[in-house]
């Protein structure tokens, strides 16, 4: 939120008293307490002006907080976000002679300024180079008369709205990413950005998944540790900062060393919750009904023997919306005119060996059946009267489930249970974002304003947990529309309603990225787009990206996305994608158990590969599936692709190879411009990489162990571990190969494994 007019001036209505001084501080154990005043002239300047109280923490080690606190006196019905905290790695030191005062945490230092009217903290890595911090006039109260709660007839009493304001400083050259699902630029430099979940689809500033943590291309991230709404400026109202605010007394931020922008993400995760994995076969292809389409028992099976007399693999199909009669969503029962055996029906759909899945919202219509059973019980979310808060707003008198209600918890699950007893296998949990913050309550008291975000993080794990309490641990599998910090903890999420683009398509990809800079490591876009009907061009190129992605599914508003009508070579060209996807099964599971143990996302913003390369830190049109492959999209309908080729840091390692022709070689750091059929794309293999393959396969649940491929190309730098997981339980490793490259460095030895071995370049 914009407080300023330029350098020197307030906006009309608003009062900022700056903290310039540290009145005095205390140290106990791992803990700074700081008391932080105006400029102080004389003792008169204690007198009519605020003081911000400022902790100094270290919950992990390379990690810091910094919270920051105006009146202490507050009433915190929370909720909070969950921090996981360990000690004995925080060093505090102070040197009497410049007054400053080192606080350490492993590689990660904060400086902070204690000499009279010299206020700053300057963060620094272990090499002693800044990172950031905050600088003159940078942390401050804001007092805004701008407000519905300020009335002059009160007075000197009259309330004005209070934000807490902390600026952290930007460097040259310093570029900024993530902060959940954004549809801009990759890079959010200039750029406003509220973390408030709306669902606005995904061609505005608003989104469905708000983070509001950052990383920075200078080796550090920063989140802040606020369920409610926290407004950033990046550098769009002070060039040198990115300016926090947020409503209320009180602001609290961890900044997050690494590295490389893979540690700071390690650690980002360490911090909120490492990403939880998922079963092998969601990595299959999912196709669904399309939301407002008509659809029944045999429109389906028309569909799933269409792509069976096609040889088009098919995993999961998905029933959307109008699974359940109009008007009453959610009564998490299937329309019996539609389905007058959904017990026979599902039945007949998993002995074609399908996955099954069926979309769910939070929210209750007052048609459904279980809204009376809800109302009585008091498991909707209530006006202060006690009467149930209810809108038209896309359901007709719904109302919305409190998940802060233990027994509305448990009726909720027992609904999803039944759903699980019937045969269905995961849950598309849509919505979450329209959750109301004015003259409702909670059943645990929670502050509506902090709920807004935190009601996405309630409503997945609830279906979550109901998932793995049948299934088993990282076998259970959401597919989710919204989320908070921590949600990386309750798979898959996928990009919302998009259109049917080149442009959606490619704002798709940029939403992608950046929540997978935001500590998430699955995602899935709706190929072909949601809204409108894509043109069979668009259709087949985002096929291609839609299954070089973690997760895939086949989805649309008013229209099928079945391929063939749109014409049969679309069709070829899903089966081709499709069977690319499945042989590379094993290196996808590979890439996943990483990124769970590692925070590091299956979808890589190139830079996220390549820190020293800065020609990649401005490029959002590519990115790397795992760590050895490299897609580049292609988004106009021609087929013609410009893109770059990183510089990988062992010049020895070799060239960069297409996936399509092994003989057609790429160097690092150069722009290339082809021109694609639909039959390929830039696909291009990582020198000095193994990649784990396996052309037997027939879906990703197969076991694993025979016909295992290896793809070697380039120089390898030494000894490299290639794990072959367990499709039966995706956290395990069946076996380590071992692949040794020889002393000339062109051949390999393979220990471990009899696997078929190619060697390239």
């Amino acid at each position: 939120m914009k407080f300023t007019e330029g350098m020197w001036c307030l906006q009309e209505g608003v009062s900022i008293e700056w903290m310039s001084n540290v009145e005095r501080m205390r140290v106990q154990q791992e803990t700074v307490d700081l008391l932080l005043n105006k400029l102080q002239r004389h003792r008169g300047d204690t007198l009519n002006s605020p003081t911000i109280s400022a902790k100094v923490t270290s919950p992990q080690e390379g990690v810091i907080g910094v919270k920051l606190v105006h009146w202490a006196g507050q009433v915190d019905n929370g909720p909070h976000y969950t921090i996981n905290q360990e000690t004995g790695h925080a060093k505090i030191t102070l040197d009497r002679g410049t007054k400053k005062l080192s606080y350490a945490s492993g590689p990660l230092s904060l400086t902070i300024n204690t000499a009279l009217n010299e206020l700053d903290f300057v963060f620094r890595s272990s090499e002693n180079k800044k990172l950031t911090g905050h600088s003159w006039r940078s942390i401050g109260y804001v007092r805004d008369t701008r407000s519905e709660k300020y009335n002059t007839a009160d007075g000197i009493y009259a309330e004005r709205q209070g934000y807490m304001l902390a600026e952290l400083d930007v460097g040259v050259g310093e570029k900024v990413y993530g902060l959940g699902e954004r549809f801009g630029p990759l890079a959010k430099n200039g750029q406003t950005v509220d973390i408030w979940n709306e669902d606005g689809g995904t061609s505005s500033e608003l989104a469905y998944k708000n983070i509001p943590f950052y990383i920075s291309s200078k080796g550090y991230g920063v989140f802040i540790n606020h369920p409610g709404r926290v407004s950033l400026e990046v550098q769009s109202e002070r060039t040198t900062r990115v300016n926090i605010s947020v409503p209320g007394e009180e602001i609290e931020y961890f900044v997050v060393f690494g590295e490389t922008p893979k540690d700071v993400l390690r650690r980002y995760t360490s911090l909120t919750g490492k990403p939880a994995l998922v079963p092998a076969w969601s990595y299959n292809l999912w196709l669904t009904t399309s939301f407002t389409t008509n659809y029944d028992e045999q429109t389906v099976t028309g569909f799933l023997d269409g792509f069976e007399q096609r040889d088009l693999p098919l995993g999961v199909f998905h029933f959307d919306c109008f699974w359940m009669k109009s008007y009453q969503w959610c009564d998490l029962e299937f329309d019996e005119e539609m389905f007058p055996d959904a017990l026979g029906y599902l039945k007949r759909l998993k002995d074609r060996g399908l996955r099954l899945s069926v979309w769910i919202n939070p929210y209750v219509g007052q048609a459904s059946p279980l809204f009376e059973e809800g109302k009585k019980n008091g498991y909707f979310i209530k006006r202060t009267d006690d009467s149930v808060w209810q809108w038209d707003f896309w359901q007709a008198g719904m109302a919305v489930v409190d998940f802060t209600n233990p027994a509305a918890c448990t009726w909720y699950t027992s609904h999803l249970e039944r759903l699980m007893d019937m045969g269905i296998d995961s849950f598309k949990t849509d919505f979450a974002e329209r959750i109301p913050i004015k003259g409702v309550k909670y059943h645990d008291g929670s502050d509506p304003a902090r709920m807004h975000n935190y009601y996405a993080l309630l409503y997945n794990r609830v279906a979550y947990n109901a998932l793995n309490a049948r299934v088993g641990k990282s076998q259970g599998i959401l597919f989710a529309r919204s989320t908070a910090p921590g949600g990386q903890q309750f798979p898959v999420h996928w990009g919302g309603d998009c259109e049917s683009t080149f442009e959606a398509m490619a704002e798709s990809l940029r939403g992608g990225l950046s929540l997978m800079l935001s500590g998430y490591i699955f995602w899935a876009s709706d190929i072909g787009g949601f809204e409108g009907t894509p043109p069979p061009a668009l259709y087949k190129r985002w096929v291609q990206f839609g299954l070089l992605s973690s997760h895939s599914r086949l989805h649309g508003s008013s229209s099928f996305r079945v391929p063939w009508i749109y014409g049969e070579d679309c069709s070829d060209v899903l089966r081709d994608c499709v069977k690319r996807k499945i042989l590379l099964t094993p290196y996808i599971l590979q890439e996943a158990l990483r990124g769970h143990r590692e925070g590091v996302p299956l979808m890589r913003a190139l830079f996220l590969e390549f820190p020293k390369d800065l020609n990649t830190y401005a490029v959002d049109t590519q990115y790397m599936f795992g760590s050895n492959l490299m897609v580049a999209p292609v988004f106009c309908e021609e087929g013609e692709v410009t893109f770059y080729v990183p510089q990988v840091e062992d010049e020895n390692a070799g060239n960069w190879v297409s996936w399509f022709d092994y003989a057609k070689i790429y160097e690092g750091g150069r722009w290339y411009t082809e021109t694609h059929g639909f039959d390929t794309l830039p696909i291009l293999v990582r020198p000095g990489t193994v990649t784990i393959m396996n052309h037997s396969l027939k879906a990703p649940e197969d076991p694993a162990l025979k016909g295992i491929e290896l793809l070697v190309n380039g120089k390898l730098g030494g000894e490299t571990l290639v794990e072959v997981v367990d499709p039966a339980q995706t956290g395990e490793v069946l076996k380590t190969i071992r692949i040794t490259p020889a002393a000339d460095g062109n051949s390999v030895s393979v220990e471990g494994h009899e696997a078929v071995l190619m060697h390239l370049n």
